[in-house]
């Protein structure tokens, strides 16, 4: 892409509305744009490092035989009834709507019950089962107060995973093997050496939940662990029952308190929803039985803003390069023609790369580049040809070096 090409415009101040680091450098560095508290647009670049994020997530639950699909945003009434979650004083943060002839509707903030009633139309005996299936879905919560920027919005983008298993067993070595492919997913995306698989409250589903948390200063919650023993328990389900519950040897741990942000979470639901829908299955021997269900949800764009609360310094973002907009930042101080055949043949080899052409001052193009903190930078300039080359610069180091044109594509290729 050609910078030149880009309608957005990085800002040099803060936004006055916004007081978390996130929100900060991803609304100046034209990621976002905040529509009102907790409902952000995702610009061309923003877009990028969620597709990114999204892309890794597909692979690895791809991997384990998952499929995605795609449900309604607009769900009915009489479904989150049968479960009793309908009620606003189960669940406070429903969006509802009406049609014109009086149908009440809500906005859907998961898809236990849509998707369990969908279900009923594919599943009938044992051979049907097991089926994994997940999806990208916007969500929406009217939270009381939206803040910390992406951290906790109304409308947001959730994958969000359902096992429906033959029994209890077979639900549980699927529930065992999901807490193995998330951390393959953290760690992909850069943030696995900073989040623990937490022991929480079950919320709606179930008595207790893992969730996955990263130590965040931006973070809500406070996550008390012990990191050699490995194991991280949320303060507020922090007490003896839990220790008991979980046969924790209290004494024998060396826990630590951290504030930390939560990037993923996964429940056992056991038959509640496949009993309230009536979603059944006929087994070996003609004998209706109910069906053993988990949910599994990752935020994408809390696991984005956590990333830019992490990889940052004083002049902006710092990606990983997994999830990075671009891998090369190409910068031409007044040599395009040089600069186009790199752009080109950096192309040619599936290298993702943003080209600096712009007419603008040269710290103008390094201010820009340093705060939307692509992993490589290449500057091609009268004084770099003559010493031999480019100069190719990680974002994350302080110096850079001049490198032969050919050997650049072939180190970042």
């Amino acid at each position: 892409m050609k910078q030149s090409q880009l309608f957005t415009k990085t800002i040099k101040e803060d936004p006055k509305d916004e007081t978390s680091l996130n929100a900060k450098l991803l609304t100046r560095g034209g990621f976002v744009y905040k529509e009102m508290a907790g409902v952000y647009t995702f610009l061309p670049l923003g877009l990028r490092v969620i597709e990114k994020i999204k892309q890794i997530i597909r692979e690895e639950l791809n991997a384990v035989g998952a499929l995605e699909m795609k449900l309604t945003s607009l769900q009915q009434k009489e479904n989150w009834e049968k479960t009793g979650r309908w009620d606003d004083k189960v669940v406070d943060d429903w969006f509802k709507t009406k049609l014109k002839n009086g149908t009440e509707l809500g906005l859907a903030f998961t898809h236990e019950e849509a998707l369990t009633n969908i279900m009923k139309n594919f599943v009938s005996s044992y051979k049907d089962l097991p089926i994994y299936t997940y999806q990208f879905q916007t969500k929406f919560r009217n939270e009381l107060r939206a803040k910390s920027g992406l951290l906790r919005g109304r409308e947001f983008i959730m994958k969000d995973l359902y096992d429906f298993s033959l029994t209890k067993e077979k639900h549980e070595e699927f529930y065992e093997k999901m807490k193995g492919v998330y951390k393959k997913i953290f760690n992909r995306i850069g943030i696995g050496d900073k989040t623990y698989l937490t022991i929480s409250n079950g919320g709606t589903f179930s008595k207790y939940s893992f969730e996955f948390q990263t130590l965040c200063e931006a973070g809500e919650d406070i996550l008390v662990f012990d990191k050699k023993k490995n194991i991280a328990i949320n303060k507020d389900d922090f007490n003896d029952e839990v220790f008991k519950d979980f046969n924790i040897n209290k004494k024998d741990y060396n826990f630590i308190e951290k504030k930390s942000a939560e990037v993923g979470d996964i429940y056992n639901l056991g038959d509640k929803y496949s009993k309230a829908l009536g979603l059944t299955y006929a087994d070996k021997d003609g004998k209706e039985k109910s069906i053993f269900m988990g949910s599994y949800g990752i935020g994408v764009p809390r696991v984005m803003a956590v990333v830019a609360e992490i990889y940052n310094d004083k002049n902006g973002l710092i990606w990983p390069e997994s999830v990075a907009p671009f891998k090369v930042h190409l910068i031409s101080l007044n040599q395009n023609k040089k600069a186009e055949k790199i752009y080109n043949d950096l192309q040619k080899q599936g290298i993702e790369v943003l080209y600096d052409d712009r007419d603008i001052a040269p710290g103008a193009k390094f201010a820009d580049s340093d705060l939307i903190g692509i992993p490589y930078r290449i500057v091609i300039s009268e004084r770099s040809l003559k010493s031999g080359g480019v100069e190719l610069k990680k974002r994350d180091k302080e110096k850079s070096e001049i490198i032969d044109v050919r050997k650049v594509i072939k180190k970042l290729g």
